[in-house]
């Protein structure tokens, strides 16, 4: 049995740019993709926190120490610069798998600079 897991996550990035004429994809900061473990053309899901907007793409590399999260083609309609946005990849995994597996989670600042990074969520309490 395979199961799908999230594979990483850039937490409340923030979109600087939104180019509706540009080739379909996101493009985020190299030293991002790389914190991340995102791969060049890997498939993204997009969580806009501030519409509710939840959308894939792919990821391309903007320029490193840029900061640039720049989302484009039709997806410039789902996301404007300074909505906050969560940025994730999944994982197929076989059952035997999971138990070694953690996540790479990357939490940024409304700059997109790397605050922290971890593998775990922490546990939510009421």
């Amino acid at each position: 049995m395979h199961l799908t897991l999230l594979k990483s996550k850039l937490h409340q990035a923030r979109v600087t740019h939104s180019e509706l004429e540009y080739e379909g994809s996101c493009a985020i900061d190299g030293l991002l993709l790389e914190a991340a473990g995102i791969h060049e053309y890997e498939q993204i899901q997009i969580y806009n926190l501030a519409n509710g907007n939840r959308f894939t793409t792919y990821a391309i590399r903007a320029e490193e120490g840029s900061g640039i999260i720049s989302v484009n083609g039709a997806a410039a309609h789902k996301a404007s610069p300074g909505d906050r946005v969560i940025i994730c990849t999944y994982a197929q995994l076989e059952q035997k798998e999971v138990a070694n597996f953690k996540p790479r989670l990357v939490y940024l600042d409304e700059h997109n600079q790397i605050m922290r990074t971890g593998e775990q969520i922490p546990v939510q309490v009421a």
